[in-house]
């Protein structure tokens, strides 16, 4: 176990979380901060006077919910660090939990091994007789924010079907690494933990390297670390594309230059999503790798909306096509990428399709190979799927 955290209130916790500037360590990156001030006195912080909120206060408090559930079948950073520092997500989860005077928290895994490693934790102290931890399955969809709470409630693992806020309905939800996040920023001061990173974006983050790397794993590194240092540091002797963010996020050239930061990929359009860096070189066939993918993610949709039941398995037809040399299967990517964007239930269909779009703007030149007849080149599975480790 760490040392004991300092004490602090609502208040203080705010005013550190927008010192640091601290930001999600999940995919949508959202400031922790906005998080706690959506939740609004209605929903029964301590020493609210809000008169709107007549519901029992037993029934008003928040939960929190520990989202460790990394349904991204390339991540594997939020079970290593639920394996091996159970204790600094609970400090950060239970600190959380006390200034917002939280009835439960909730630590959502998929993983058994990190699950039995957070239970083993929790009977260590004496404060976490208010945490449980839930096994939940490893679908893709599932460990969307709103599915993920949604199963927890006993329902289907998958989004509603309407746009709303976690906080609508009194839970905290974030990623196991932010809230780890939170025990270090208390424990160093906001001063200390700015001095590691960018300077608008203070602090590390974890990273799960692989594909054509010799040392793949997790590691942490300071936020604004340029992409070649890290690429040399995993082995990549050869890179010739890269993944960031997961499968919901980008293809990118591998600049060495471009800096691991949310302002430093979002100058080349990408983002570090569920902070997942995947390398290719030229022993595979990327576009057979995006079209693996692609025919992925179609099926493991919710399908519960056109965007998800009809357009990204057309999208995957398509890049099927741009695999066997149909040229028609470019025009109707595009068609069918701009058709399913911001019209699906959840972001599913919009992650999807940043993921083709990004991956044939990059590929263009082994698309035009396959029209000519194909690259000769076997696709190895770089990128893992579901079912891959």
């Amino acid at each position: 176990m760490h040392r004991a955290l300092p004490a602090t209130n609502l208040s203080n916790l705010l005013a550190l979380l927008d010192a640091a500037r601290l930001t999600g360590r999940g995919g949508a990156g959202f400031a922790l901060a906005a998080k706690l001030r959506a939740l609004g006195p209605t929903r029964g912080w301590r020493g609210s006077r809000d008169s709107r909120d007549s519901r029992d206060s037993r029934d008003s408090r928040p939960t929190v919910i520990v989202n460790g559930s990394e349904s991204e079948p390339a991540s594997h950073k939020d079970r290593t660090l639920l394996r091996r520092a159970p204790h600094l997500v609970l400090d950060g989860a239970l600190t959380v939990a006390g200034c917002l005077g939280a009835r439960r928290v909730v630590v959502a895994v998929h993983d058994r091994a990190a699950a039995a490693a957070m239970t083993q934790a929790i009977t260590e102290r004496g404060d976490a007789r208010a945490v449980q931890v839930e096994l939940v399955g490893g679908a893709f969809v599932a460990g969307e924010a709103r599915a993920l709470a949604r199963g927890l409630n006993g329902g289907p693992a998958l989004p509603p079907g309407r746009r709303e806020h976690l906080t609508e309905k009194a839970i905290l939800l974030a990623n196991v690494e932010t809230f780890a996040q939170v025990a270090v920023l208390l424990r160093m001061g906001p001063h200390r933990f700015a001095a590691t990173g960018a300077k608008t974006e203070p602090g590390t983050t974890l990273l799960t390297i692989g594909g054509a790397v010799s040392r793949p794993g997790v590691v942490e590194i300071p936020l604004g670390t340029p992409l070649g240092i890290v690429l040399a540091a995993a082995g990549a002797s050869e890179p010739h594309a890269i993944v960031i963010g997961g499968y919901h996020g980008s293809w990118l050239a591998p600049d060495p230059a471009v800096l691991l930061s949310r302002a430093g990929l979002a100058t080349v359009g990408a983002t570090l999503g569920a902070g997942v860096l995947l390398v290719l070189d030229g022993s595979t066939c990327s576009l057979g790798e995006l079209g693996r993918v692609t025919a992925w993610l179609a099926c493991e949709s919710a399908k519960q909306c056109g965007p998800c039941r009809f357009g990204l398995p057309a999208l995957a037809a398509d890049v099927a096509a741009i695999y066997r040399g149909d040229d028609r299967g470019r025009i109707a990517a595009a068609r069918h990428a701009a058709a399913v964007t911001g019209r699906g239930a959840c972001s599913h269909p919009d992650g999807a399709a940043r993921f083709v779009t990004s991956g044939l703007t990059l590929l263009q030149q082994e698309c035009a190979q396959h029209l000519r007849g194909g690259c000769g080149r076997p696709v190895r599975g770089l990128l893992p799927i579901g079912g891959q480790s």
